[in-house]
C-alpha cells in the first residue's frame, strides 16, 4: 500500500451540463486544504435536443474552459483528474469532446455513470456535514440529472440517477427559460409522474435528514435566506430551507416570467435566471414526492467527493494485496453477481480466478494494463447474469444488465461499457465490427482490448466446464519462436478434468487471434504448494 506524501496537491475538474467546477487542495495525511476554486458556466448541454448532441459551439466553449482550469490547477503543481456528467454521458458525439479536452485541452475526461456520479457527490457532501450518525437523503439538482441517495454514514442503501435537470426541464417546458401558467402545470405534472417510483424507493430506504447540493439547490436556499431578512452567510454550508419559504420562492420565480425578470428578484444568480424557474419546480416537486419539511444544504458536492476519492485511492493503492479488485469496485460487482446469479456464484469466482491467472500468465503477449485487469475480473464474475432474463441469448442480456446496473460503483462509463461487452463475448459470436454496432463504437485499443480479455474469459470458463473446481491453478508456456503458447492446467488428477481440457480447447479460437498465437491446453499434475511455517 503507498502512502500518500505529505503536501500532496490535487485538483478535481467537474465537467457538469451547466458549469465546470475546479478545486485545487493539499492534501495532508489527514485532511485536505483548499487552495483555490474555479467556476466557468460553459451550459455544455444548452440547445443540445434533450443532450442527444453535443453542439459544435458548446464543445469549443468546454475545450476552452478545460484549458484553462487546467492552467489554474497547473500553477499550482496540482495533478488533475476530470469528470463529466449527464451533457457527455448521454451524447452521441461524446468522443468529439473527449478528444478535443484531450488534444486541445491537455485534459482526459473521465466519463462517470449516473450512479457513480451520485456516490461521489455523497461522498463530498459527507466531509461537508456531519451526517455519520444519521440516516440521510442527499439530492443534487444539475442540469441535465439529478442524483438521490440514502444512507446511513458512508453505508450507501439507496442511489439513483434521473434525467431530470434545470437546463433539460428549460428546454423541454420553457424555451427562452419564459414561463406561462400552462407550461408550469405541464411541468408539474410531468415530475409528479416522474419522481413517483423513486420516491417510493427512497422512503422504504428510510432517512431521517434531507440534504441538498449543487448550484441550483444553493441559489435557491440563498433566495429564501434574503426574502426572511436574513443576511447571507460566508458560506453556503448548512443553510436550510423549509417548505413553506421554498414554496414562496418557487411561486415568486415562476411569476417572474422572463429570464430578465427573474434576476431582478433579490438573490438570483444572473447567470443562471433562465433556468433556475425549472430547477426551482424540480425542488419543489422532490419535497412534495418524498414529503420533505427541510433540506440542509451541503458546501460540498460532486469535485470535493473526485478530490476525496482520489485521494482514498492514492492512500489504500488502487487494489488490494492480491491484485484483484478493490473493495468499493467488488462490493458493486458482487451485489450484482448475487442479485442476478446467486446459483452461479462460485463458478463465477472460479472462472474470475483462473482469467486472471491467464491475463497475468500472457501480460507479455497482451501488454494490457491494470484497469483491463480489473475488466476481466468483473467481466468474469459477471458474463451469466443475463439467465436471469433468459437462458437462451443470455450473453446478450447480460450486456444489457452490466451497461443498464445502478450497482457498479467506482467504474467509469467506458469501463461498465468494456464489461459489459467482455461478458457480452465470453460465448457464441465473437465480436464483429461490421454488425456489432457497440463494439465497433469503441477506439481501436478497446477493440483489441475486449477481444484479447473475452478470449480469455472464453478458455478460463472452459477450465470449469463441469462447474466442479477441478482445475486447481493455469501456468503458461509460451514458445516466441513458433508463436504458440501452452496452457497448463493443474489438476490433482489429469484423469477426471479431460471435459475441461477439451472444452477450454475447443474455445481458444477468439484468443488466438487476438494473441496472434496458437494455443494449446495440457493437464498436468497440480504442483504441490510451498508453505512457509510462521513465526512462533
Amino acid at each position: 500500500m503507498r502512502a500518500v506524501a505529505e503536501d500532496t496537491v490535487l485538483a478535481a475538474i467537474d465537467i457538469g451540463t451547466n458549469s465546470f467546477h475546479l478545486v485545487v487542495a493539499r492534501a495532508g495525511r489527514h485532511r485536505f486544504d483548499v487552495i483555490t476554486s474555479e467556476k466557468e458556466v460553459v451550459r455544455l448541454g444548452a440547445g443540445s435536443g434533450d443532450m442527444k448532441r453535443l453542439r459544435a459551439d458548446a464543445i469549443d466553449r468546454g475545450v476552452a474552459a478545460l484549458r484553462r482550469l487546467r492552467l489554474v490547477a497547473e500553477s499550482s503543481g496540482a495533478t488533475v483528474r476530470a469528470v463529466a456528467t449527464s451533457a457527455v454521458r448521454e451524447a452521441s458525439n461524446r468522443d468529439d469532446f473527449l478528444r478535443r479536452a484531450r488534444e486541445d485541452a491537455g485534459v482526459d475526461v473521465e466519463v462517470v455513470s449516473g450512479p457513480e456520479e451520485a456516490r461521489l457527490i455523497h461522498l463530498g457532501v459527507l466531509q461537508a456535514l456531519p451526517l455519520y450518525e444519521r440516516r440521510h437523503l442527499v439530492v443534487d439538482i444539475g442540469g441535465g440529472s439529478t442524483e438521490f441517495v440514502v444512507a446511513h454514514g458512508p453505508d450507501v442503501r439507496f442511489v439513483r440517477s434521473l434525467k431530470l435537470g434545470a437546463i433539460r426541464l428549460t428546454d423541454r417546458f420553457f424555451p427562452g427559460g419564459t414561463t406561462t401558467p400552462a407550461r408550469v402545470a405541464a411541468c408539474r405534472d410531468y415530475l409528479r409522474s416522474y419522481l413517483a417510483p423513486m420516491a417510493a424507493e427512497a422512503r422504504a430506504a428510510g432517512f431521517d435528514l434531507a440534504v441538498g447540493s449543487s448550484g441550483t439547490v444553493q441559489n435557491l436556499a440563498e433566495i429564501a435566506v434574503l426574502a426572511r431578512g436574513d443576511t447571507l452567510p460566508r458560506s453556503p454550508n448548512g443553510l436550510r430551507i423549509d417548505r413553506d419559504q421554498l414554496d414562496e420562492v418557487v411561486t415568486e420565480l415562476v411569476n417572474a416570467r422572463t429570464p430578465s425578470l427573474r434576476s431582478s428578484v433579490d438573490g438570483v444568480d444572473p447567470k443562471r435566471s433562465d433556468i433556475l424557474a425549472a430547477g426551482a419546480l424540480l425542488l419543489g416537486a422532490i419535497f412534495e414526492a418524498l414529503d420533505l419539511t427541510e433540506l440542509t444544504v451541503s458546501g460540498y458536492a460532486l469535485r470535493e467527493g473526485v478530490l476525496l476519492d482520489t485521494l482514498a485511492e492514492r492512500r489504500r493503492g488502487r487494489r488490494t494485496r492480491d491484485g484483484h479488485l478493490n473493495d468499493l469496485r467488488r462490493s458493486g460487482v458482487e451485489h450484482l453477481l448475487q442479485r442476478f446469479d446467486p446459483e452461479g456464484a462460485e463458478h463465477a469466482q472460479r472462472v474470475a480466478r483462473l482469467a486472471v491467472q491467464l491475463f497475468r500468465a500472457t501480460a507479455d503477449l497482451h501488454g494490457l494494463d491494470e484497469r483491463h485487469l480489473d475488466t476481466l475480473e468483473a467481466a468474469a464474475l459477471l458474463c451469466n447474469v443475463g439467465r436471469f432474463v433468459s437462458h437462451e441469448s443470455h450473453h446478450q442480456h447480460s450486456y444489457y444488465v452490466i451497461r443498464n446496473s445502478e450497482h457498479l460503483t467506482g467504474f467509469s462509463e467506458a469501463e461498465i461499457e468494456r464489461i459489459a461487452l467482455v461478458a457480452r463475448y465470453h460465448r457464441k459470436s465473437a465480436p464483429k465490427p461490421r454488425s456489432h454496432p457497440e463494439f465497433a463504437a469503441l477506439g481501436a485499443a478497446d477493440r483489441q482490448a475486449v477481444r484479447v480479455l473475452a478470449g480469455l474469459l472464453r478458455i478460463a470458463i472452459g477450465l470449469d466446464r463441469g462447474q466442479a473446481g477441478r482445475i486447481d491453478a493455469v501456468r503458461v508456456r509460451v514458445d516466441h519462436e513458433r508463436r504458440h503458447l501452452t496452457v497448463l492446467a493443474e489438476t490433482a488428477d489429469p484423469s477426471i478434468a479431460e471435459l475441461e481440457a477439451y472444452t477450454a480447447q475447443a474455445r481458444r479460437e477468439l484468443a488466438e487471434d487476438a494473441l496472434g498465437h496458437t494455443i494449446d491446453v495440457e493437464l498436468v499434475t497440480a504442483r504441490r504448494r510451498r508453505v512457509t511455517p510462521r513465526n512462533g
